[in-house]
């Protein structure tokens, strides 16, 4: 068994989180479980690294810029595509903006945001 097989969080279920870990998103318990698993599997802590580093270049070239719609759009279109391909998400449309339900193996989480997405 190797180290990451140990732990009660897996490596899928981290590797779908690693933008809300980064963007300091999930509650307190579901961030401990993913530094737990962080500190102990070196292959998700790469893949962390690798976000984090791609998060940091992100800020520093687009710090006061505003980015065009188009590509807004884009970015947002390529990031749901790989969160699909991750984990089961539910979108719905509503009045209030849309609701999104995403589900990983160990854990479920519900977040809604307007439909602009801002």
């Amino acid at each position: 068994m190797s180290a990451h097989e140990s732990h009660e969080t897996s490596c899928e279920d981290v590797l779908s989180e690693v933008w809300l870990f980064l963007d300091n998103e999930c509650d307190g318990e579901r961030r401990a479980a993913v530094q737990r698993h962080l500190d102990d599997c070196g292959s998700c802590l790469e893949h962390y690294g690798i976000e984090e580093h791609i998060k940091a270049l992100l800020h520093r070239k687009c710090q006061g810029d505003h980015a065009p719609s188009e590509l807004r759009e884009r970015l947002r279109s390529s990031i749901r595509d790989a969160v699909l391909r991750q984990a089961q998400v539910t979108v719905e449309d509503g009045p209030g903006g849309a609701s999104v339900e995403v589900r990983t193996w160990e854990s479920s989480a519900t977040r809604s945001w307007d439909a602009a997405g801002d």
